[in-house]
């Protein structure tokens, strides 16, 4: 536990125990402050029967450490539904203090202008390893894009939020990279190292999900 201070936070933390499910059931606890992840809207993607995508709207999520932080902000358009998924936990946009965004495409960086307070992680902040609040920190996740970056959220649980760097869990179950990739080498080695390190996978397109060991999904309900 990384400290001992108590407040209450509207809505679950990512916790040991938690199911996937309950990042998103929002409700009122006492909890210790800890880094904790909620979300603000599931991700979604949808193909044709050829593969083409049709749409694709981007996950978004809260962490709350000592900094507060939006990572990633869905497509132009989904401005209301960001709003109200913002307000679920109790704040509104003008509360935020940092806008993440896991690459520069439309589909996540669509309502970056809603967080009129807060700052946008600049390039040169980009890199591994690098603290962006009380254990949240910054992989780089390159392949679908080679500036893709996931960010870590160190709770009781490890969540990351992945991006493109693993937008399905479909790309984890059956381990494939995303389709839209720039190195397929890289895509697939940054993949692993979500694998390899989160407990649950807040992806770039779908729902949350658990990890059994780092390697096998498990449905925590």
């Amino acid at each position: 536990m990384a400290r001992s201070i108590w407040r209450t936070v509207h809505g679950p933390i990512a916790r040991r125990g938690a199911s996937p499910q309950n990042i998103i059931s929002p409700r009122n606890l006492c909890l210790p402050l800890l880094p904790a992840a909620f979300l603000i809207k599931p991700g979604s993607l949808v193909r044709d029967q050829v593969g083409n995508i049709l749409d694709a709207r981007s996950s978004s999520t809260l962490i709350i450490s000592d900094v507060k932080i939006v990572v990633d902000t869905g497509l132009c358009g989904e401005g209301k539904l960001i709003r109200e998924g913002v307000a679920k936990w109790g704040l509104c946009p003008e509360d935020i203090d940092l806008v993440v965004n896991t690459h520069g495409h439309e589909d996540h960086t669509g309502n970056n202008h809603l967080f009129v307070s807060a700052r946008t992680l600049g390039p040169g902040e980009r890199r591994e390893g690098h603290r962006i609040a009380e254990g949240v920190w910054i992989m780089e996740t390159p392949g679908h894009t080679l500036d893709s970056v996931s960010v870590v959220c160190q709770s009781e649980r490890t969540v990351i939020v992945a991006g493109d760097a693993l937008p399905t869990k479909n790309n984890f179950s059956k381990r494939v990279p995303p389709r839209l990739h720039v190195d397929r080498d890289l895509a697939i080695r940054s993949m692993e190292r979500i694998i390899e390190t989160a407990e649950i996978v807040i992806p770039g397109h779908d729902r949350p999900f658990a990890l059994d060991g780092g390697s096998h999904p498990s449905s925590l309900e």
